[in-house]
């Protein structure tokens, strides 16, 4: 995993692009250009690292459907939405939605290079709960096939005698798989499991 922050900057008009990059490699930022949602999607990954700064309108997928795709995972990129004058409504949009800011074109070098420190910084905590999340994920993916069936059960609150008539298993066989799958997702009690596996978008 690469753990230099980098900016992902993704814009349909080659000139913008080309200056953003020549700006932030002059700060010594790492910089990554695209030039469509479409082409960002084919690269991105969860264990990116900086932000984003997004053009409201593009062909193809737009600015704010690229967002939507993005605030799926919890913890995403930051996002920075980059506009013409008459896209203001859609950037407050874009802001309701999570993004960091919105800046009007032409850009002012010294006010996007702050808004973009804002975000990084505020990527170094989203850094740790990705992790987080990562790390539950796995957990997860090796628990054996009984054990993710009482687990799926467990994380919805169905007591085990009720896990043991569902499964068609004894009670004491509910309790020794159960007890195996919290020592493997290394959580002390069911409030534990549960705040554990809150924020995955997909608890299965």
């Amino acid at each position: 995993m690469n753990f230099d922050p980098t900016v992902f900057v993704i814009d349909d008009d080659p000139a913008v692009r080309s200056g953003l990059r020549f700006l932030l490699e002059s700060v010594r930022m790492n910089v990554q250009t695209f030039a469509s949602a479409e082409q960002f999607l084919q690269t991105y990954n969860i264990h990116m690292i900086g932000c984003a700064i997004l053009d409201i309108r593009m062909p193809g997928m737009s600015g704010l459907q690229l967002q939507q795709k993005l605030i799926r995972q919890p913890h995403c990129l930051p996002i920075i939405f980059i506009t013409g004058h008459g896209d203001v409504p859609l950037a407050v949009r874009a802001m309701q939605n999570g993004a960091i800011h919105f800046l009007e074109k032409p850009l002012d070098d010294q006010l996007l290079l702050d808004v973009i420190n804002t975000a990084l910084e505020q990527d170094k905590a989203n850094q740790q709960k990705r992790l987080k999340l990562i790390t539950v994920q796995a957990r997860i993916s090796n628990l054996t096939e009984r054990e993710h069936q009482v687990y799926k059960l467990v994380v919805e609150r169905i007591p085990s005698k009720q896990i043991a008539d569902m499964l068609n298993i004894s009670l004491k066989t509910v309790e020794y798989h159960r007890a195996r799958m919290m020592e493997k997702m290394h959580a002390e009690s069911i409030l534990d499991l549960l705040e554990m596996v809150r924020e995955l978008p997909d608890k299965n």
